[in-house]
C-alpha cells in the first residue's frame, strides 16, 4: 500500500529531468516561497527541497498537514527534522556532494599551505614575491568527521604522504583503522599542523572546535572548515587568525554569508569560498539520480536510502 503519492520538487527543471516518474506518482513545483503549482497543500505527502537556502524556506514545510517525506538536495540536515515534524520521514543527499566538497577541501588546503592566494593577491600589483611555503607532504593532518565526506577527504590526502588522524563522536575502530573521540581533540590538536571540520552541526558538533583546541594547535597551523560554519567558533578562530598566529580556509561560516566588515575578510591568513564545497558539476547528475531511486521508493512503498528521521518508514 502506498503511502506517498503526491510529491513536489522546488522548481520545473528538477521536475522535468526527473521524468518520466514512476507509476503512481504526481509531481507539481513548490519553491516554498509562494503556493504550490495545480496541488493543494493538504495533498502534499511529500516535499523535495531546495538546494540553496533551504534553511530560509523550512517555515513552509508546516503549511502542509499530511505531509509524509522531506527530502533535501544536502548532505547536512540541520533544522529540518524539527520543521517536518516527528511524523514526517526526512533524508538527506548523502553521498551526492561528497565528491566535490572532498575536492574543495584538498584544494582549500593546498592553495592555503603553498600561498597560492597570496600569489593571486601579489598578481593584482604586477609584484614577484617568491617564498618557501609549507608543502602537504609531510603535513600531520586531523580529520574531524568520519562520515561519507570525511571519508572522501581521506582518501584524497593519502596520496599526498601525509599522516591522517580521524575524530569521530566517539572512540572505535574500522576497516581504515583507527577513530578518536571528539572529546580528545585538545590533546590531538597539539601536533597536528591542519585540521580540517567536515562533521555535521547537531548539539554535540555546535562549535566543538572552540577556543581551548584552537590554542592547542601550534603556531602557524591551518584549520579548515568545510562542514558546517558553527561546528568552528567564529570569535575564537578570528581571533587567532587575525593575530596572525593561524590560517584558515574556510567554505562555510558562522554567520554565513560574513558580514562586510567582518575582520576575516582583509586577513591575509584567511582565504574563504561561498559555500561552493557540493555546488559543482557533479551535483546535477548525482541529485537527480537519487531522487529517482527515492521516487521509486516511494511509489513502491519501500523504505527511502539515507533516512536521518524515518517518519511512518
Amino acid at each position: 500500500m502506498q503511502t506517498v503519492r503526491t510529491v513536489t520538487l522546488p522548481d520545473r527543471d528538477l521536475l522535468a529531468k526527473l521524468q518520466p516518474l514512476p507509476a503512481g506518482i504526481e509531481a507539481s513545483v513548490w519553491d516554498l516561497k509562494s503556493d504550490p503549482e495545480s496541488v493543494d497543500l493538504a495533498d502534499i505527502d511529500a516535499v523535495v527541497l531546495p538546494y540553496i537556502d533551504a534553511s530560509a524556506v523550512l517555515d513552509s514545510l508546516s503549511k502542509a498537514p499530511n505531509l509524509k517525506f522531506v527530502q533535501t538536495q544536502s548532505t547536512g540536515f540541520d533544522g529540518v527534522r524539527e520543521a517536518a515534524g516527528p511524523s514526517a520521514a526526512v533524508a538527506s543527499a548523502s553521498g551526492v556532494h561528497a565528491a566535490a566538497t572532498a575536492e574543495l577541501a584538498i584544494g582549500l588546503i593546498i592553495a592555503k599551505l603553498r600561498g597560492i592566494d597570496d600569489a593571486v593577491r601579489n598578481q593584482q600589483t604586477g609584484s614577484w614575491l617568491p617564498q618557501r611555503r609549507s608543502s602537504l607532504a609531510d603535513r600531520r593532518v586531523l580529520l574531524v568527521g568520519v562520515g561519507g565526506i570525511g571519508h572522501e577527504i581521506a582518501k584524497r590526502l593519502a596520496p599526498f604522504e601525509v599522516e591522517i588522524t580521524r575524530v569521530g563522536s566517539s572512540a572505535r575502530d574500522d576497516s581504515e583503522g583507527h577513530i578518536h573521540a571528539s572529546s580528545e581533540l585538545a590533546e590531538l590538536a597539539k601536533a597536528h599542523d591542519v585540521l580540517v571540520a567536515v562533521t555535521p552541526l547537531n548539539d554535540h558538533t555546535h562549535r566543538l572546535v572552540d577556543a581551548t583546541i584552537l590554542a592547542a594547535l601550534p603556531d602557524g597551523s591551518l584549520v579548515v572548515n568545510v562542514g558546517r560554519g558553527p561546528v568552528v567558533d567564529t570569535a575564537a578562530l578570528t581571533a587567532e587568525v587575525v593575530s596572525g598566529r593561524l590560517h584558515c580556509a574556510l567554505d562555510v561560516v558562522d554567520p554565513e554569508p560574513l558580514p562586510t566588515d567582518h575582520p576575516l575578510w582583509t586577513s591575509p591568513n584567511a582565504l574563504i569560498t561561498p559555500h561552493i564545497g557540493g555546488n559543482a558539476s557533479a551535483f546535477e547528475p548525482r541529485i537527480v539520480k537519487l531522487l529517482a531511486a527515492q521516487l521509486t521508493a516511494l511509489a513502491n512503498g519501500e523504505r527511502p536510502a539515507n533516512l536521518v528521521q524515518a517518519g511512518p518508514f
